[in-house]
């Protein structure tokens, strides 16, 4: 099977990430696995994984993007995918335009993913035009049969799945851990409180600062880590959370660690991970991936992070924006053993994987029986 994904670009995020492993996997598969994007930091680990990954600019959401469409156009036309995969709007809205030019035979199936709840606007329409919608958890299905014309025989909740064996059953690397605390003295001998994520208001890194500065109170002992870059346009909220870090006096007790490629490590490293968006997230990444290194997570009971720990870890739960209780849940887990942690199979990237190639499967006989 021929497959190209089309997203935005590859700089960081959940999206990204589970593009690139996805397509690592059609790789070990034996399938041919394209992207298309932008490009970024992580198109060079694409093509290091057996992928091609093809430069096209069809991530600014402006009519100048659709210049893109010729160049699409020609791009199908030469790969002949059996499947186009979008993962955002305006790639999925030039990959439509595009396809529209060629004959009906030439044309792919196209699968769609909604990785989130998009504004219910005619731009995001376009994600529910593909022969098979896959979403991301529950929430966002509920959320699509809600507000877009998809029929349910066309729409499958795929969850986000996790590489187990990156995460589960591993030491830390101790090479590793003595460079970290050699830049970072202030985190040994610390508890290791996480907030992964990239740095944006909506992902909670306010909501972080305000608890840490309550944990700290009781356990001088706790250091907080918040671990994600800065993405182009964000650098101001950075600098709001610095100030906010000084305010409250936490200069010393937590650290900006920036964007990193070394999660794996920091999820063993950690006590406790957080994930504290303002907003319901549509799956919410890094709880699965800090439970699958058996390290508690304590979340917002709301969107695609709650229906995790729903399965996985229900004593990490906390009422929404109630900073105090998440406080107390982070400490009263420090005073625990580390638990027992069993993800059920739907979040392992093999389920993500299988079911996904399944969903192609139906859309490449969906489009077959179109053309009969």
């Amino acid at each position: 099977m021929r497959v190209l994904q089309a997203l935005p670009a590859l700089h960081s995020g959940g999206v990204e990430r589970g593009t690139v492993e996805f397509a690592a996997e059609l790789v070990k598969r034996g399938h041919e696995s394209f992207v298309v994007s932008n490009g970024g930091p992580m198109a060079e680990q694409v093509r290091g994984q057996g992928s091609s990954h093809i430069h096209m600019p069809i991530h600014r959401k402006t009519p100048a993007s659709f210049g893109q469409i010729l160049p699409m156009r020609k791009l199908l036309k030469d790969l002949k995918p059996d499947i186009v995969h979008v993962r955002s709007r305006m790639p999925a809205w030039i990959v439509h335009l595009a396809l529209k030019t060629l004959p009906q035979h030439e044309r792919p199936a196209v699968v769609s993913t909604f990785h989130g709840m998009y504004s219910v606007t005619p731009y995001s329409a376009i994600m529910a035009k593909a022969d098979q919608v896959i979403a991301v958890s529950n929430c966002v299905r509920d959320y699509v049969l809600k507000h877009f014309a998809v029929p349910e025989h066309k729409l499958t909740v795929v969850q986000r799945g996790v590489d187990i064996e990156a995460f589960r059953n591993r030491a830390i690397n101790e090479q590793w851990q003595n460079h970290l605390l050699g830049r970072f003295p202030q985190l040994a001998g610390k508890k290791i409180i996480m907030m992964p994520g990239r740095i944006s208001r909506w992902k909670g890194q306010l909501h972080f600062l305000e608890a840490m500065a309550r944990i700290v109170r009781q356990r001088p002992d706790c250091h907080g880590i918040i671990v994600g870059g800065a993405e182009p346009g964000k650098e101001r909220f950075l600098q709001e959370l610095e100030k906010e870090r000084s305010r409250l006096q936490l200069t010393d007790k937590v650290t900006f660690l920036g964007q990193r490629n070394d999660m794996t490590n920091l999820y063993l490293l950690a006590d406790v991970v957080c994930h504290m968006s303002t907003k319901p997230e549509p799956f919410g990444r890094t709880v699965t991936e800090a439970l699958a290194s058996g390290t508690p997570v304590v979340a917002y009971n709301r969107g695609g992070a709650a229906e995790t720990l729903q399965a996985c870890f229900r004593e990490g739960l906390v009422t929404p924006d109630d900073t105090g209780a998440f406080a107390s849940a982070v400490l009263g887990l420090l005073d625990k053993p580390k638990p027992d942690i069993f993800l059920p199979d739907r979040f392992l990237l093999r389920a993500q994987t299988e079911s996904t190639l399944e969903i192609y499967e139906a859309a490449i006989q969906t489009n077959r029986a179109a053309l009969q």
